[in-house]
């Protein structure tokens, strides 16, 4: 039999006792520490003395920081599979990507009809797994939307909601014996889960060559499936290697609980490891972390190396044939189809993922964190996606201080929420599915804008990985040119794994949702600036103004005030609620991760095409603008136009201090639009606008970068981007060049 080439990996098989019911749980914490990858657990939902499995993997996975989970193998019978898929991507996503799903057929009928499951035949057992794996896939399979219909004799679903899916594509491992199991195997599951004592003399052997001619027929390579191994504790590294050499065994589970056993079996693994890789060196097998079908292969894009990935980054790589794809086709606003998305999940994987960019530097390249930029740079066409999501921590370093660390991949709700327990808050935008990434290096206008300035402004030290591969912390003492760089300007200097904030004392607070008669478009927006300017630094807000309805045109506000009496909150709303007739108001007192919480969503992302934006930034709405974007609104030029309040602790910061330049602005504005004539349109309000925040920015080019960059400014950048990025490696977000007469539309 053929050496398949899957990396080596040992598991446990645990007992869910409850008779002790946290041994198992010390058992997982124990193989953890020593160094195993999966810790599996017996699944007999019947047996009184046992605890069930499911609840057992999620308490361990909570527990536990590494390991990956598995029923060994859980009883299809008993858990129904729409369900049983909600539960298995619920704890993939809860737990970081650390489970499998072992699956078995049945067995044990008298116990599991007594337990209300149906008496099958071996021939409807494997019919019910085969239709309960279709349904199990479905289920995940969020990018599909059709109806998911299944019209199974033992398994049926019509119209079920698909989703969650899972963080990255689950294997199904079967537990089988019989032929019939065997091929449904080599046609669809991920990997062969037999027990060694089970099996007599050749079984194993006639096993691996049913699957491979099954998969074989059904379009697949044998190489898809992972061949698992339940083995006694007695095992040998000479059996354990004969097996993996010889066999295609990639995956050793030592069944048993037992402490001394589990050190044991532990103590082979490193001879077990170099023994085969030396042997497959000798027979020029290549270690292949994951196999893709002839299928997947065929979607691959010509001119990416897929095969050069190392072993970390080639595990959670996604491409254009694998289920999670659907993930890289869409942000908020854009559409997207890369080549090769790479998702690292440590500081060292980012750096191999830059050097994978570096060698392949001809292609468009994207960094993502959550995907909610207006312009969609993080995803391209063709190209590559590094997805930096996995970075999420959320770590509060001093509470007394008020300092916190944050990973690019963290959402600003889910810091919010994390903050609000200590009465910490970092004004962070105002959706809170944007994540840390995107905002920490472009600026940050947020609910607190006027009293506590930007999010950069609040910034104390990044992390990040160069263009050249280093790893660079910049603080105001250590790098401080760099650290000016990052922010406002931080796309082009490097990807950030890990932000330094000190945050600032927040408690309750008012917000306010007012919609007023705007028709006199011109007037309303004169009269709004002046109540913005002239309010307390306290109050920071928005208004949104659309197409006329019937004539009339509606403001929608919303404002946040930094105040908890009520009293204190009518007093500082009281002048901007008069600046026109209200139509509707709403007021109530929260706090800042519950508002934040208000404008984020879990549903996937769906933007398609190239979104059409621009934004400026104006240090008052004098006459002559507020009457240019009602004359631009008049026209049905833009469907959406947001004027944002700025200025106070934003313009108390000087402009010189941090690449972000535009301090003396007061509202910070962005439109959007669907044709040229929105651009026209635009162009009409240009002479009136102080400079350009750039992440509500579609427009690309040298023009673009001179809005939002003072000539001083811009000149130290590329004098910067010539130090830190000389080559351009990251160019696909507002392009900064070294020189120029490069500068341009990203290549």
């Amino acid at each position: 039999m053929p050496d398949y080439g899957h990396p080596l990996r040992f598991g446990s098989f645990l007992t869910p006792t409850a008779a002790t019911p946290l041994r198992p749980v010390q058992l997982t914490l124990l193989s953890e520490e020593l160094g195993y990858d999966l810790a599996t657990f017996q699944d007999h939902p019947y047996q009184p003395s046992f605890l069930d499995t499911w609840t057992l993997m999620s308490f361990a996975a909570a527990r536990t920081e590494r390991i990956h989970l598995s029923g060994n193998v859980l009883n299809l019978p008993l858990r129904q599979p729409a369900v049983l898929a909600k539960s298995v991507a619920s704890l993939d996503l809860l737990s970081g990507g650390r489970v499998a799903l072992g699956l078995g057929a049945g067995g044990f009928w008298d116990a599991i009809e007594a337990y209300g499951g149906t008496r099958l035949t071996p021939g409807q057992a494997v019919d019910a797994l085969t239709e309960g794996i279709e349904v199990i896939r479905g289920i995940w399979d969020t990018g599909d939307r059709s109806v998911l219909a299944v019209d199974g004799t033992q398994h049926h679903v019509r119209g079920a909601k698909r989703g969650p899916a899972p963080s990255r594509q689950v294997p199904i491992w079967l537990g089988a014996l019989k032929p019939r199991m065997l091929r449904l195997i080599g046609r669809v599951a991920d990997g062969w889960l037999p027990s060694l004592p089970y099996l007599q003399p050749g079984d194993l052997q006639r096993g691996m060559t049913t699957i491979d001619e099954a998969a074989r027929a059904a379009g697949r390579d044998p190489a898809e499936v992972t061949r698992l191994l339940n083995v006694g504790v007695e095992a040998s590294a000479d059996d354990l290697v004969r097996l993996a050499v010889e066999d295609g065994v990639s995956t050793f589970i030592v069944m048993g609980d037992d402490e001394g056993g589990l050190r044991r079996f532990a103590g082979l693994f490193h001879e077990v490891r170099e023994r085969v890789a030396e042997a497959r060196s000798t027979s020029g097998t290549k270690e292949r972390s994951r196999v893709r079908g002839p299928a997947a292969l065929a979607r691959r894009l010509p001119g990416i190396a897929y095969d050069d990935l190392s072993t970390a980054l080639a595990e959670r790589a996604v491409e254009p044939g694998d289920a999670a794809y659907a993930r890289y086709r869409s942000g908020y606003l854009r559409g997207g189809a890369p080549g090769l998305a790479l998702r690292p999940r440590t500081v060292p994987e980012v750096q191999e993922a830059v050097a994978f960019a570096r060698e392949h530097r001809e292609l468009p390249l994207g960094i993502l964190s959550a995907g909610h930029g207006i312009s969609g740079r993080s995803l391209n066409h063709g190209g590559l996606v590094i997805d930096v999501s996995a970075l999420s921590s959320i770590e509060v370093l001093d509470v007394e201080a008020g300092t916190v660390r944050i990973g690019p991949g963290a959402r600003w709700a889910d810091v919010a929420r994390t903050l609000a327990p200590h009465g910490l808050a970092i004004s962070s935008g105002d959706y809170g599915g944007v994540g840390v990434g995107g905002l920490a290096t472009a600026g940050g206008v947020g609910w607190f804008a006027r009293s506590h300035g930007l999010t950069i402004d609040h910034l104390t030290a990044v992390e990040l990985v160069l263009a050249d591969g280093r790893v660079v912390r910049a603080t105001p003492d250590d790098e401080p040119d760099l650290f000016w760089a990052v922010r406002g300007a931080g796309s082009n200097f490097g990807i950030a794994t890990s932000f330094d904030f000190t945050a600032a004392r927040v408690g309750t607070i008012a917000f306010a949702q007012l919609a007023f008669d705007a028709s006199d478009t011109a007037t309303f927006l004169e009269r709004w600036g002046r109540a913005i300017e002239e309010a307390d630094r306290t109050l920071t807000g928005q208004v949104i103004l659309g197409q006329r309805r019937g004539g009339r045109r509606i403001a929608q506000a919303m404002l946040v005030v930094d105040a908890d009496d009520p009293d204190t909150v009518v007093e500082r709303l009281q002048p901007v609620a008069e600046v026109a007739p209200l139509v509707q108001q709403d007021v109530v007192l929260t706090t800042y991760d519950q508002v934040m919480g208000l404008f984020s969503s879990d549903e996937p992302q769906q933007g398609q095409g190239e979104p059409h934006t621009h934004s400026g930034l104006a240090d008052h709405l004098t006459p002559e603008l507020s009457a240019e974007v009602a004359d631009l609104l008049d026209a049905g030029a833009s469907y959406f136009f947001s004027i944002r309040a700025v200025g106070g602790a934003v313009s108390d910061v000087p402009s010189e201090a941090t690449a972000y330049a535009g301090r003396s602005a007061a509202f910070s504005l962005s439109g959007f639009g669907a044709s040229s004539r929105f651009d026209d349109a635009w162009e009409r309000l240009v002479p009136h606008l102080s400079g350009s925040y750039l992440s509500f920015e579609t427009g690309i080019g040298p023009v673009w970068l001179e809005r939002a960059f003072p000539p001083a400014h811009l000149a130290r950048l590329r004098e910067l981007k010539r130090r830190w990025d000389p080559t351009g490696l990251f160019r696909d977000n507002f392009y900064i060049s070294p020189s120029v007469a490069a500068e341009g539309p990203a290549a």
